[in-house]
């Protein structure tokens, strides 16, 4: 029952791995286990251990929804992030303006996790699907650590109605409700977010784990953003950006059920880069793609930083 972390030699200087039962398993993604062929208290160890690396060097205010309240307009001073320009101000003085915000301290923290069927269909190892629920634990369990009560919300036909709170038991049942996926799990990605605005009584931080293969997302993420500080994490399977190493295949798509005929260079889905990544771009809603066949650590590390910076993906 041991646990004991040590540094591999063909991944990196980065790479990691937490002995479980006297079985290695390697925290750097893509060598992650899917979710559920953990114990409880293995699945536990190993989101402790992504947590720690996620947090690792970044400032604890930054997680936490910087941001979130208007304090005052300065004059611009050169590098800094063009997205916080005070256009109103500037214009009437006829000189660039910033906006600085003041950090909420104890921010809720809002987790949507899409558990529709599409997040299942994979042609790696980890699936869009589990790739989400360690993110969801991980990035969950950062935002506990720093006193931000949070609340985990499923995007598919599954019941998961937890309230915002700072109790890891809390977290852990709903997490352990989204540790087993089901593949004929419809998308109700937008009424889960219009659910959420309906149900908040307060600006919080909104977190968006899904592919956004629900065709209302976009809007609903939209509605969203006018009340909460909104991040989208986009999963995408090698398969879907046309990556596939193989012939012709016939497939079916996962939530409606129609067949098709695909090859080695076809697109599966909706290409991110011309459609929904412009739309969230033009909404000022911060977006990071994610594949599921690449290490997400420094991804999500970066990710968090910009937003505290005032950056976009």
């Amino acid at each position: 029952g041991r646990t004991r972390t040590h540094r591999g030699t063909g991944a990196g200087r980065n790479s990691r791995s937490t002995v479980l039962m006297g079985a290695a398993v390697d925290v750097t993604h893509p060598s992650l286990p899917p979710p559920g062929a953990l114990a409880h208290h293995e699945f536990e160890m190993v989101v402790r251990k992504l947590a720690d690396d996620l947090a690792h060097g970044s400032d604890p205010s930054v997680f936490v929804g910087s941001g979130l309240e208007y304090a005052q307009s300065r004059p611009y001073s050169p590098g800094d992030p063009i997205q916080q320009i005070d256009w109103k101000v500037s214009a009437r003085t006829g000189e660039p303006y910033i906006k600085e915000y003041d950090t909420l301290k104890r921010v809720p923290v809002q987790i949507i996790l899409d558990t529709s069927g599409s997040m299942v269909a994979t042609s790696t190892r980890l699936s869009k699907y589990h790739l989400a629920v360690w993110l969801a634990a991980a990035l969950g369990t950062v935002a506990q650590r720093r006193m931000s009560p949070v609340r985990i919300l499923s995007g598919g036909s599954r019941s998961i109605r937890s309230t915002a709170s700072l109790s890891r038991s809390i977290l852990r049942q709903s997490m352990d409700a989204l540790r087993h996926l089901d593949p004929d799990e419809q998308t109700h990605l937008a009424e889960a977010l219009d659910m959420m605005r309906a149900t908040s009584k307060q600006r919080s931080v909104v977190i968006i784990l899904s592919d956004l293969h629900d065709p209302d997302a976009i809007d609903a993420i939209l509605r969203t953003s006018h009340a909460h500080a909104t991040a989208v994490i986009e999963l995408q399977d090698p398969a879907e950006s046309g990556a596939l190493a193989a012939g012709f295949l016939r497939g079916t798509e996962a939530e409606t059920g129609a067949q098709f005929l695909a090859g080695g260079k076809t697109r599966w889905g909706i290409d991110p880069e011309e459609g929904r990544r412009s739309d969230l771009s033009r909404g000022g809603i911060d977006h990071l793609l994610l594949h599921t066949d690449q290490n997400f650590i420094p991804e999500v590390r970066r990710f968090i930083s910009e937003r505290g910076q005032g950056g976009r993906s």
